[in-house]
């Protein structure tokens, strides 16, 4: 899991960055909602936090693009003003979670725990076509087929993003603990196998290579 911070106050970005890795969690930082576009369209992110002192319009703005890119992930919107007014805009804006400044970072991290698990699935249903996460196992018009390890995983996260391109480096952040210690190599080795266990099986097209750019999930047709 990897989130992201846009906070402009560079002590309290510190902090909440921090209390992330110490729980496990991988983050990086923004102090711009500009740089948190940017960071939105190299990486990808299970969830972000962002400040409403960058302005409610600001905030709407990410909010739109973040949910445009990535449709499942979180964001959480942390504040100064302490208003119910201000907190039923935020969530009306999308946010999934609003918290109230200063921070308790044991309630931050609760909070984040209770937003992602709210967002996992335990299947994906494209048409005729039904992942089944915890057994690793695809469903297409009644007949089975297994895919094991990072091949199931190349494969569920293209699928929750159908239509999209995903460059290698965004599947190697998504899915690798540590993508900095593998080689893009690996995602044509998951691709390959997804072509033979899955395509192949159920003669189908369900990934497509797009040239320099990375792989989108294509089944069914455009």
């Amino acid at each position: 899991m990897r989130l992201l911070v846009i906070e402009k106050d560079e002590t309290l970005n510190h902090l909440i960055t921090k209390s992330l890795e110490e729980v496990g969690y991988k983050s990086d930082s923004a102090y711009t909602v500009r740089d948190g576009k940017y960071f939105l369209d190299v990486r990808h992110y299970n969830l972000a936090i962002i400040d409403a002192d960058f302005g409610l319009s600001e905030v709407f703005k990410f909010i739109d693009y973040a949910k445009e890119i990535y449709p499942l992930i979180k964001i959480i919107v942390i504040s100064n003003d302490n208003s119910v007014e201000t907190e039923i805009k935020v969530l009306k804006m999308g946010a999934d979670d609003f918290i109230r400044k200063p921070l308790n970072f044991d309630l931050l991290i609760t909070r984040i725990n209770v937003a992602l698990r709210s967002g996992k699935e335990s299947q994906i249903k494209i048409k005729d076509l039904i992942i089944i996460k915890d057994e690793e196992k695809i469903i297409y018009n009644g007949k089975e087929t297994y895919l094991k390890g990072k091949a199931f995983e190349v494969f569920t996260h293209l699928a929750r993003y159908p239509n999209q391109v995903i460059s290698k480096e965004q599947l190697l952040d998504a899915i690798w603990e540590e993508p900095e210690l593998v080689t893009p190599n690996v995602i044509e080795v998951a691709v390959n196998q997804i072509r033979q266990k899955v395509d192949k099986v159920f003669k189908i097209d369900t990934i497509k290579t797009i040239r320099r750019r990375g792989y989108k999930f294509c089944y069914p047709k455009e």
